[in-house]
């Protein structure tokens, strides 16, 4: 695509935009403030009773990150594993596999050090 059609793009995006927002606003009207009950957070009826001193486990977000670190890694495995042949008949194999070898490496490592640290352990 030129540049002439990348600006044009952005441009039409901008005003489109604008001209959303406005329309909008001129169609919404203004919220009229009855009350402040009308105003307040409402959940299930119950008066929010929040503490300031609620602590949290530290092991609640040491296992959310390590899922989702070793959830991405096997994501990438995938596409790889599928797309190994035609690397192969390109050429590319040997590449392609020393990458993949180098990346099973740091994740089997980053496994160990999880196994050995006690990461996932709750006691």
């Amino acid at each position: 695509m030129p540049l002439g059609g990348v600006i044009f793009i952005t441009i039409f995006i901008a005003v489109f935009g604008y001209i959303l927002i406005r329309l909008a606003r001129l169609t919404g009207g203004k919220a009229v403030k009855t009350s402040q009950a009308k105003f307040d957070i409402y959940e299930c009826g119950i008066p929010v009773q929040e503490k300031k001193d609620t602590k949290i486990s530290v092991k609640f977000y040491l296992t959310a990150i390590l899922f989702i670190l070793f959830d991405i890694e096997i994501i990438f495995m995938y596409p790889w594993a599928a797309n190994f042949k035609n690397f192969l008949t390109s050429g590319n194999g040997p590449f392609v596999f020393g990458a993949m070898a180098f990346f099973l490496a740091v994740f089997i490592f980053g496994l160990w050090w999880e196994i050995k640290s006690k990461a996932l352990e709750w006691d």
